[in-house]
């Protein structure tokens, strides 16, 4: 109850700065998909979730010019489960973004709980922006957002612009109070636009708890992408390498070392094996947009076990979108996805769906997916 009236009283002193200030927007998402999943074990589930493109948010931004090119800049973003009308991380009021930061002649400044450079690029990524049950970049898992992040990215000259990232380890082993200084999550990002073309890389690395690692492999996340607007559509070609991925409950491939969304702290122990098993992941696809209402697309990706150990994946979609505004999108998506025998890789869509199949029905199994929704923007 304590935590619900300190959100409240939060919210209602956002709002009140909102109709206070012209320079202080709020503005949001609601997505909700219904979700038909079919594993080749027979098994199969239905449910409604939120977020197959963008997760349901309410966020509060804002911008005080300064003078002489100078401006002071915040985002506040909370994730909310429309399907139910919770909070999306229970332990968090702003879970998706809360940073202060100044604009610059020579680029922007950041500091808090940031998207990742990775993040940013998602819709150089693929045509449904790398978030659909049929993105296999992102049925592999994307980093997304870390606490404690100091971020700085550059003007865009000439067609580039980069982008740098230090998210802070801030943790401790309750046992002795003893804190690491050395798992500090490293950024770097570039992205290069010349008319139709754009490509560009972003990627992480981070290294375990000196306090705790029995393994020391890094986690890294590369990502290299490029893509082609022509006349109706965009063509899209993105290549991920990464060691992130490790066995969970739900699956041999349904949870990562390295946390993707900053818990806890920017830490993980340096205790998986895991570590040492990298994937190279491919992906292509391309859309056309039909009429001013109407774009459609096609993927294919593929998931390769560089270890040979028959533990990859591959599959794609087909999809369509319908503006009935320019704020309320129809979509329709159908996708699949095959599991080599040790792979355990599921389906995701901008948030993971609260409708699920078990572990035993995706380990090294085939999946069909089905996603009918919609998506407001306010």
């Amino acid at each position: 109850m304590k935590k619900q009236l300190i959100a409240a009283c939060t919210l209602a002193a956002c709002a009140a700065s909102v109709q206070a200030q012209s320079n202080v927007t709020m503005y949001g998402s609601l997505d909700q998909y219904l979700g038909y999943i079919r594993s080749s074990s027979g098994e199969h589930i239905t449910g409604l979730n939120d977020g197959a493109i963008l997760r349901s948010r309410l966020g509060f931004r804002g911008v005080e010019e300064l003078g002489n090119g100078y401006q002071a800049k915040f985002n506040l973003e909370l994730g909310a489960n429309a399907d139910t009308g919770t909070q999306a991380d229970g332990g968090r009021l702003f879970d998706r973004q809360a940073w202060v930061g100044i604009n610059t002649p020579v680029g922007e400044f950041r500091v808090g709980r940031q998207n990742t450079s990775i993040f940013y690029i998602g819709g150089a990524i693929d045509y449904t922006e790398r978030t659909t049950f049929g993105s296999i970049i992102n049925s592999f898992g994307v980093p997304s957002r870390y606490d404690n992040d100091i971020s700085y990215k550059t003007p865009r000259l000439s067609g580039f612009q980069v982008d740098l990232h230090y998210a802070l380890p801030e943790n401790s082993l309750a046992a002795s109070g003893a804190k690491n200084q050395n798992s500090a999550i490293y950024q770097f990002g570039v992205d290069y636009t010349n008319g139709p073309y754009r490509a560009g890389y972003a990627g992480l690395s981070a290294s375990p708890n000196d306090l705790t690692a029995t393994v020391r492999e890094k986690i890294v996340y590369h990502n290299v992408y490029a893509n082609y607007k022509y006349e109706a559509g965009t063509l899209y070609a993105a290549m991920v390498r990464s060691n992130n991925s490790t066995a969970g409950a739900n699956g041999r491939n349904a949870s990562t070392i390295l946390s993707n969304v900053g818990s806890p702290n920017n830490y993980f122990a340096g205790t998986d094996l895991n570590a040492g098993r990298f994937y190279n992941i491919y992906q292509l696809s391309a859309d056309y947009r039909i009429n001013t209402q109407l774009r459609v697309g096609a993927l294919y990706g593929v998931i390769d076990d560089t270890t040979s150990g028959d533990a990859g994946a591959r599959g794609g979609n087909v999809g369509a979108y319908y503006d009935l505004s320019k704020r309320t999108t129809l979509y329709s998506f159908v996708s699949y996805m095959k599991n080599d025998t040790n792979a355990g890789f599921r389906f995701s869509s901008s948030a993971g769906p609260s409708a699920n199949l078990a572990g035993a029905d995706v380990n090294g199994k085939s999946l069909t997916g089905v996603q009918l929704g919609i998506l407001h923007r306010f």
